[in-house]
């Protein structure tokens, strides 16, 4: 089964990152991997996920695609609004689009 365009990661804010990094370590067993002071990887959550030092905003979900420029036209063509235009970031690019009813999402694709 194709991974194309559907749920691969999800990312949480923190503004009190350590804090929350503790929370889903003892109340999930959680591992996480740190890349830099305002950012952690989530492992051993039953799907991706990070930690982001941030105001405290809902999750981001996030989808992954085979082709990038091509789910881009496909969520613009069914009447997203883009929030964040295609950017690189370490292991690949993503953008992050809002969806008609307010839902903020992103997708991603490697290199």
């Amino acid at each position: 089964m194709t991974q194309n365009l559907k749920i691969d990661y999800i990312e949480f804010y923190s503004a009190r990152l350590e804090a929350t990094q503790d929370f889903f370590a003892q109340a999930f067993g959680w591992d996480f991997t740190d890349y830099g002071p305002d950012y952690r990887d989530i492992r051993n959550a039953g799907t991706g996920g990070g930690l982001e030092r941030s105001a405290a905003a809902p999750p981001l979900v996030i989808l992954r695609a085979d082709d990038l420029q091509a789910a881009y036209d496909q969520v613009v063509a069914a009447g997203a609004q883009i929030t964040k235009e295609i950017y690189e970031f370490p292991g690949g690019r993503r953008f992050e689009f809002r969806e008609p009813g307010g839902t903020d999402m992103g997708v991603w694709s490697e290199g």
